[in-house]
């Protein structure tokens, strides 16, 4: 405000102003300034003092215009139960409550006490009675704490004309927002937050409604339940009363707090149960998510359907291709199985033809141990021999004497056995590189001393499954064993046998094969291989050949077959070995006669190192 310079008031120039003060408008500002206006205007010299309390006063016949409604019970009223008692309607503010100013509640109670002051009445005649207990002490409470901004807000809290009902479900079945809308509306004057979100109607956007439940689901309440504390802290006699006081006020505050958002808790679930925009938005949602699913299904569907076509056509070209590839492969197969019979058939013909040729001529012997070995030694032309090689023999044969015969057999038998010796020698080599393989790896064990020479490995392992697990004094009969058939004139311990076995037990796989292949050719040659003892005991460390003779172990019926073969038909009966045969299934001549000897060889060799052991502990003793 720009205020023009008057005749009487003398003007001084103290410095002059610079060209950058002169930009600046200042101007007077303030409540100093404001009096100085009014007083102007209206001609008085008053000062500021008078112009505030002339104002006060003003602002309180304001005050004083507003209606006061008188309580009617007022007189009735007992001063000592001032905390039950309405302080709205002791001062006459029962309809405004808790919306009056303090202005108000200073004009009511000033009003109130003009009215009510026990002088005013005793001037008027009225009986007054003596001290504290004239109702007029109950406008001065109820001033004292509608007064106080803090027992002011105890008071609301509590207020009793306050309705905290909730209602049901079941009440706003059919009028929601008639049911509710006043609830919500009046229990937002407890929020701590200003501007509350309203509950709106069914065409509030569902981004409001979140809004509103969110924020009530939230609720911060400001009410608290000082006022109704039971005891009062400035009436114990000690600190630890006063302590034991404020725990227990606290403790019955929370409580009640607790109870107040269980209850706005309960109002806001009621509501939102019963809210039929909450239920429109759900139907609306689910509609959506179901149409969005229609069409992912749609697409996986037609995306599945394509990709279906594709995979049955590339089904179809690979079952066409693979059809002809079989049909191509069978044709085939079937032309090579013919064959293979045919040569089968060929080849079977032409061993039964030398067979029988053999058999005509008595196997070119007169006695039976000779006729054995040129047995065996037919049936090994037989398994070696190729077809063309049969066939040529079996032409010599046919057209020949039987001396002829004889040597042309014999002839072929040198030319076969020198082959085996041929690939016994290679294997041999192989065996040697082994066996000293196995004698470095097994360095520190038995024998270490007493080297182990193939023939000894070969005899432990005769030994090893000669004496199977369970005998008397296993290992040392094996020794004695040892030390009666080897040749190499080493003496073994049991010790030294039990160390060298378990040794061979740690070779590789191919090791022990080769090992074992070697026993088994050595053995076949002498006709000693050892199988199974007659009680059919399985050994445990029984080192197994690769032959085509020990891949078929006897079993126990079997075994028990032969014996009684044995039994039935003694050595003068006519052609015995092919009656023994016939007796034990799936087993032919040539097997049950290695079985016999094998049967004899054993039985001599383990009586033999029984006694032996059996003298060593007589001598002993």
């Amino acid at each position: 405000m720009l205020l023009e310079a008057r005749p009487e008031l003398s003007t001084a120039v103290l410095r002059p102003l610079g060209a950058a003060s002169l930009l600046c408008q200042v101007e007077p500002v303030g409540r100093w300034f404001e009096a100085f206006i009014k007083r102007r205007n209206r001609n008085v010299s008053a000062s500021f003092q008078e112009l505030e309390d002339e104002k006060e006063t003003s602002e309180e016949s304001e005050d004083e215009e507003f209606q006061i409604e008188e309580f009617a019970l007022l007189k009735t009223l007992d001063p000592k139960d001032w905390k039950n008692q309405d302080h709205y309607a002791v001062l006459g503010l029962k309809n405004l409550r808790y919306k009056a100013t303090q202005k108000q509640i200073k004009a009511a109670h000033k009003a109130m006490v003009l009215k009510h002051h026990p002088d005013k009445r005793k001037a008027a005649g009225e009986q007054i009675v003596e001290g504290d207990n004239d109702y007029f002490t109950c406008i001065t409470k109820a001033y004292e704490i509608l007064s106080d901004p803090v027992k002011r807000r105890a008071f609301n809290s509590i207020d009793p004309t306050f309705d905290n009902s909730v209602p049901s479900k079941s009440e706003a079945k059919d009028n929601f927002f008639e049911v509710f809308s006043p609830v919500f509306e009046r229990n937002n004057r407890w929020s701590n937050k200003k501007n509350v979100p309203k509950l709106g109607n069914m065409s509030t956007s569902i981004e409001d409604v979140d809004g509103f439940y969110s924020f009530w689901y939230n609720f911060d309440s400001w009410r608290e339940f000082s006022y109704l504390d039971e005891e009062e802290k400035e009436k114990a006699e000690c600190r630890d009363e006063r302590r034991w006081i404020e725990k227990q006020n606290r403790a019955a505050r929370a409580q009640r707090k607790k109870e107040e958002m269980n209850r706005i808790r309960t109002l806001v679930d009621n509501a939102y149960s019963s809210d039929p925009r909450i239920k429109k938005f759900k139907e609306e949602e689910k509609a959506r998510k179901e149409a969005e699913k229609k069409a992912k299904a749609d697409a996986r569907r037609k995306e599945q359907e394509e990709k279906e076509k594709q995979r049955l056509a590339e089904l179809e070209a690979v079952r066409l291709a693979k059809e002809k590839e079989d049909e191509e492969a069978r044709q085939q197969a079937l032309v090579l199985k013919k064959e293979k019979e045919i040569q089968k058939k060929a080849i079977k013909k032409e061993r039964q033809r030398l067979r029988t040729t053999c058999k005509n001529w008595n196997y070119f012997s007169e006695n039976e141990a000779d006729s054995v070995k040129m047995m065996e030694e037919i049936e090994k032309l037989c398994d070696r021999l190729e077809l063309t090689s049969l066939q040529s023999l079996n032409e010599t044969l046919s057209g020949t004497s039987k001396e002829a015969s004889k040597s042309a057999v014999e002839k072929q038998i040198a030319e076969v056995n020198l082959q085996i010796k041929r690939e016994k020698e290679q294997e041999e080599a192989r065996m040697r590189q082994s066996t000293k393989g196995a004698e470095q790896s097994s360095s520190g064990g038995g024998g270490s001393s007493k080297s182990w020479s193939e023939d000894d490995l070969q005899l432990l392992i005769k030994a090893v499954n000669l004496f199977p697990a369970g005998t008397n004094a296993r290992w040392e009969v094996i020794a004695n064993y040892m030390n009666l058939h080897s040749v190499s004139g080493i003496k073994r311990t049991a010790k030294d046998v039990i160390n060298k076995a378990k040794s061979l037990q740690k070779l590789d796989p191919q090791q022990k094969d080769d090992i074992n292949k070697k026993a088994f050719d050595k053995f076949k040659k002498e006709h000693k291989v050892v199988a199974q003892a007659v009680d059919n005991a399985v050994p445990s460390e029984r080192f197994e050949a690769p032959g085509a003779d020990l891949s078929t172990p006897w079993t126990t019926e079997e075994q028990k077959l032969l014996e009684q073969a044995l039994k039935t038909y003694p050595v003068n009966t006519p052609e015995r070995w092919e009656k023994i045969a016939d007796a034990v299934p799936g087993r032919s001549k040539k097997d049950c006669m290695k079985r016999y000897k094998e049967l004899v060889e054993m039985v001599k060799a383990k009586k033999a190192a029984q006694e032996q052991v059996l003298n060593t502990t007589k001598a002993k003793k």
